[in-house]
């Protein structure tokens, strides 16, 4: 079967992987090269990266103009699969292989349709989250789904859940290939009455309050990025909440406390633990250190405004 893959992120590498091993990966699609980390270096996508490491042709794309469609046209593929793309495709693309555009959709479908399904997922305190083998429609994840599968989400982080889905797709999607090839992949309609969306993630979501609970925080550093990190003010300075537990201690609200060798951070609602902590401008480190170095009679720590 000739394959065209389109995908960018970590959580499409397994998934690439899988398909080269499978099938014939006929062009491998991912975003431009970008700045993904502090520095101001281009860097190139995961998905480009380990297509070169596999020597798989690659084309960059940032849209889907008419010379990339008539380009993909003239590589006559059986299927197009979508792995994080990044891009909305058009009817154009998604109508021109025979046996359709096929997408690894990182939940269980028809919760959290849109760009942010897992930490969405781990917000909201979902106790599973998973993966959805869909086909790609005009309307946003809105297609049938022949495969779906999940993992308990515990206390894993969004690295740590995105990598487990990414490597969970993968072996989702090529026996559903192989079913769709053959004719025999048994197609599930979503249930528009359960629909729930996960739209990008904002900075100001993800900023910890002790006017909420200490479950509300923990999820907001349990789903923390780079893009999106999990932050607090701390007798005045910023402060990136790293790791952190629940933690079972009476600590006021807006209070830090130490004690037991733990820095405990109360909320409305019961009290975390953070475990290390990244202060603005300097590097990672134990929270515990971090404590011992404030020379504050009181430690307090507020929404970061």
């Amino acid at each position: 079967m000739r394959i065209i893959f389109m995908g960018t992120p970590d959580f499409a590498v397994p998934s690439l992987a899988a398909l080269d091993e499978a099938f014939d990966v006929v062009e491998v699609v991912t975003r431009p090269d970008a700045v993904r980390s502090r520095g101001k270096k281009l860097e190139p996508s995961a998905v480009k990266a380990e297509a070169a490491q596999l020597g798989l042709p690659v084309l960059e794309a940032k849209r889907m103009t008419e010379e990339t469609i008539e380009h993909f046209r003239s590589l006559s593929p059986d299927i197009i699969v979508v792995a994080a793309f990044g891009c909305i495709l058009p009817d154009a693309v998604l109508t021109l292989a025979p046996l359709g555009c096929i997408n690894v959709h990182a939940s269980l479908l028809p919760r959290w349709r849109g760009a942010a399904p897992i930490q969405r997922a781990i917000l909201a305190g979902d106790e599973r989250a998973g993966i959805s083998i869909m086909k790609l429609v005009h309307d946003l994840d809105a297609g049938d789904y022949c495969r779906q599968a999940s993992v308990s989400v515990g206390t894993m982080g969004d690295m740590e859940l995105t990598q487990a889905l990414g490597e969970l797709g993968a072996r989702e999607l090529v026996p559903a290939l192989k079913e769709i090839e053959a004719g025999t992949a048994q197609w599930t309609k979503q249930d528009e009455s359960l629909v729930t969306f996960a739209p990008k993630v904002m900075k100001a979501e993800m900023r910890l309050d002790p006017a909420d609970s200490a479950a509300q925080n923990l999820h907001r550093v349990q789903a923390s990025s780079d893009a999106a990190p999990a932050r607090l003010t701390a007798s005045g300075k910023g402060l990136r909440i790293m790791k952190a537990e629940s933690a079972d201690a009476p600590v006021a609200q807006g209070k830090v406390e130490l004690a037991g060798g733990k820095v405990l951070f109360g909320c409305a609602e019961g009290a975390f633990a953070a475990l290390s902590v990244k202060p603005d401008g300097k590097r990672e480190m134990e929270a515990s250190a971090w404590a011992r170095g404030q020379h504050a009679d009181e430690l307090t720590w507020e929404h970061l405004s």
